[in-house]
């Protein structure tokens, strides 16, 4: 019986060993036989990967006639002679069962039983060997586009796989089609079925990236110490180098930002600061908190806070677009960072802007301050077209908070 070739149909396509189906193959037709005889233990099922086929054997001891006392294990002398002529009392009867001997209702159980089987192996192959490669980079196609997801289908494998739209970068638009390169987040079975959920927002998906880019990297060269991200708007990434003649920084954005370009775009142009990881804390603060130049850093250690002091022009450098830069380096750092203006050496006839909090409403100062004016006269030192756009605050809203502060400093 070509039973194997006859059910190559379950496993094709699927990665599933051939001692793993030949292992289903017996389990299956001992199922069968249980069912036919009550047990399986007076059978022996063989199966053949090399020719591909299957055989049942039922085996029992031979007895005089009437002296059969379990039909399972024994048979008699006369009903043996007629399977092998040269039975004799004593020795064991075999016998070779056919599929027919079952019943196509059997059968058609059996063969359903397999193919659950299979199902479910491929289903745990599945789940394995992605559970294996949580943080790789994968490569697929877009399948189909859903409106809370991507199905796109693993180049690598043909496998399904996830790509929610909470996990896209603002900006990423894909059609059906399109190639999209993302990382294995997260591996789970649901319902006895493997979901595999992708991320173009994590920071591994970054590193991947780097570690594509920069040769260094992959040879373990530079080591990426740790990445923080608000993705599509802004990263940074501290490296260290195990070589010191590499500079690591210099790798990392290569001749003219080459090697940093091509991940800028396929991150929708994520700005990305790389920054030369140092165990000195007061450096690497000040290093975090890149492009801004820094004054003086005043650390405390047990609550871990850091203030940073820096001149009037470069707080806004230092906080960034909506908090962005100051956001990251105290992820990146682990301290909670707050910036001053250094005055020294500068006017001191200025007013912090939190002490007006009973003429201006909280949330405005909150919006002056994202810009890097956390003093009156910082506020006034920019003309009031360029407070409403970098704020987006209504023009009276800025006149009338001019207004207040002129005041103020006039007093």
């Amino acid at each position: 019986m070509k039973l194997v070739d006859s059910f190559a149909e379950f496993k094709a396509g699927k990665n599933i060993d051939r001692p793993t189906m030949m292992r289903v193959l017996e389990d299956v037709f001992r199922s069968l036989i249980k069912k036919k005889y009550g047990s399986d233990d007076n059978f022996d099922v063989i199966v053949n990967p090399q020719k591909g086929d299957l055989e049942i054997w039922r085996v029992r001891t031979i007895v005089p006639d009437g002296e059969v006392t379990d039909d399972l294990k024994e048979i008699a002398i006369s009903e043996a002679m007629v399977i092998d002529e040269d039975s004799e009392i004593g020795s064991e009867c075999y016998e070779q069962l056919d599929m027919e001997d079952f019943g196509r209702r059997a059968i058609m159980a059996a063969r359903q039983t397999l193919v659950s089987r299979v199902m479910e192996l491929e289903k745990d192959d599945v789940y394995k060997r992605y559970a294996e490669r949580e943080g790789n980079l994968v490569i697929g196609e877009v399948n189909q586009v859903l409106k809370k997801e991507l199905l796109i289908i693993d180049d690598a494998t043909n496998n399904e796989l996830l790509l929610p739209r909470t996990e896209m970068i603002k900006g990423d638009h894909f059609r059906k089609g399109d190639i999209v390169r993302s990382v294995i987040k997260k591996v789970e079975m649901k319902n006895n079925t493997p979901f595999i959920t992708l991320s173009r927002t994590d920071p591994s998906f970054l590193q991947r990236l780097m570690e594509q880019e920069v040769p260094e990297i992959e040879d373990g060269l530079i080591a990426i110490k740790k990445i923080v991200r608000m993705p599509g708007e802004r990263a940074k990434v501290a490296v260290e180098s195990y070589d010191d003649r590499i500079d690591p920084v210099g790798a990392c954005v290569g001749m003219k930002g080459s090697r940093i370009h091509g991940i800028v775009r396929e991150l929708r142009n994520e700005n990305i600061d790389i920054v030369n990881f140092t165990n000195n804390l007061n450096l690497y603060i000040q290093r975090s908190l890149t492009p801004a130049k820094i004054n003086n850093i005043e650390i405390d250690e047990k609550n871990k806070k850091a203030s940073v002091y820096l001149n009037a022009d470069q707080l806004s450098l230092a906080i960034g677009r909506g908090g962005a830069n100051i956001k990251l380096a105290t992820k990146l750092t682990g301290y909670e960072i707050d910036v001053y203006r250094d005055q020294v050496g500068e006017e001191v006839d200025d007013v912090d802007l939190d002490e007006f909090k009973d003429e201006i409403e909280e949330w405005i100062i909150d919006a002056l301050k994202n810009i890097g004016c956390d003093t009156a006269r910082s506020v006034l030192n920019l003309s009031s077209e360029e407070l409403i756009r970098r704020t987006d605050l209504e023009e009276e809203t800025i006149l009338e908070v001019i207004d207040i502060l002129t005041k103020e400093l006039e007093d």
